[in-house]
């Protein structure tokens, strides 16, 4: 199981979200992992509800030239706890500071998922969030995609957030 979702979410939000994303991988089958790119915000929330959850959590940790990149500052705080909640990393070949690069590999995390989990309040797509953009790929794959908004959700101010984020 992938999540994909607003990078911008406000702190208050991530909390709903973390309940939320755990109650929904509780639900799920025995045999669900949860997949997330590394990267602060909704990533961890993800990486913490699947654990929460009792399922197995595969980070994806980006890579050039088969050596672990160096993400934006932002990212490196909740990448490392990520790590620790990791049963399995892999190594992903991508620029982190590469936006096309980023969405290229969201998009291929995506489609080898058999769900997707999409943290979205149905915005479209902007030059910052590939939300919009990531569900509609995975509904024009025929992967299953279940919207994740919970009550009281709220995005930061524009121009305040880091942008989109895939969480696995």
């Amino acid at each position: 199981m992938v999540a994909v979702g607003h990078g911008d979410l406000t702190p208050a939000t991530l909390e709903l979200v973390e309940s939320e994303l755990r109650a929904r991988m509780e639900r799920l089958g025995e045999g669900v992992t949860g997949l997330v790119r590394a990267g602060a915000g909704l990533p961890v929330a993800f990486g913490r509800a699947v654990r929460a959850a009792g399922r197995r959590l595969v980070v994806l940790l980006p890579a050039q030239q088969s050596v672990p990149a160096t993400l934006p500052g932002s990212d490196r705080a909740g990448a490392g706890e990520l790590l620790m909640l990791a049963e399995q990393v892999r190594l992903v070949a991508m620029d982190p500071a590469d936006r096309g690069a980023c969405i290229g590999a969201d998009e291929r995390l995506v489609g080898a998922s058999n769900g997707v989990l999409a943290v979205w309040d149905g915005s479209p797509s902007t030059g910052r969030d590939a939300t919009a953009h990531l569900v509609a790929y995975a509904r024009a794959r025929g992967i299953p995609v279940d919207i994740v908004w919970p009550d009281g959700a709220r995005r930061a101010a524009h121009g305040t957030g880091p942008g989109f984020t895939a969480a696995g």
